[in-house]
């Protein structure tokens, strides 16, 4: 998950799943890839406590909170037509 594009997939997989918590845990797992929660931290001007506190499974992070971590990480968040089933 050290290529972007890899990590992107990642996530974007476990967004579809469609639960948070798989989400959450899978953005920890692309953190600890690109140096860690204490630098990902420090990028994004967070709390240390609250980084592992939003990024566990109990996490519930404010849109604020989950969007300084996807830009430190070189993310963003986007919005797409869902596709009818």
């Amino acid at each position: 998950m050290a290529d972007p594009r890899e990590a992107a997939a990642y996530l974007t997989a476990a967004i579809e799943d469609g639960d948070r918590k798989v989400f959450l845990l899978a953005l920890r797992d692309v953190a600890k890839v690109h140096g860690g929660l204490g630098k990902l931290s420090s990028a994004s001007s967070l709390n240390r406590r609250a980084v592992y506190r939003m990024l566990s499974e109990r996490g519930n992070p404010a849109l604020s909170s989950l969007d300084a971590v996807l830009k430190a990480l070189g993310f963003q968040l986007a919005v797409e037509v869902r596709e009818a089933s």
